[in-house]
């Protein structure tokens, strides 16, 4: 699940990536383009309330962003609730975060 949020910087956005709690991991990275597909710069945590793995990152509005989620640092998954999906040249799909203005799935 991807949630959206005015940050309190202009020009940002809140961005909240969250993955369920039947993730079974020891360790789950959020690694795309905002982090320059750095495999360790962006490490999601349990929440306590209910365990799911998430993190909370701003990023520019008026881009689109590719991203995949990292899990044990081998297995590559997608987010099938981001906003689109385009093919990477490595014969997969990369989830897409649109903060762009035209973006409908970002009321903000």
């Amino acid at each position: 699940m991807i949630t959206k949020a005015e940050a309190d910087k202009k020009g940002l956005v809140r961005v909240t990536f969250e993955l369920p709690s039947t993730m079974w991991a020891e360790r789950v990275n959020l690694v795309g383009d905002f982090n320059d597909w750095d495999t360790t710069a962006t490490p999601m945590t349990r929440n306590r309330s209910d365990a799911n793995w998430k993190v909370t990152i701003e990023l520019e509005r008026g881009q689109r962003y590719r991203f995949r989620y990292l899990v044990e640092g081998k297995e590559w998954i997608n987010d099938w609730h981001a906003d689109d999906h385009k093919e990477n040249p490595y014969g997969s799909y990369d989830s897409v975060l649109d903060l762009t203005e035209s973006s409908e799935s970002a009321p903000l």
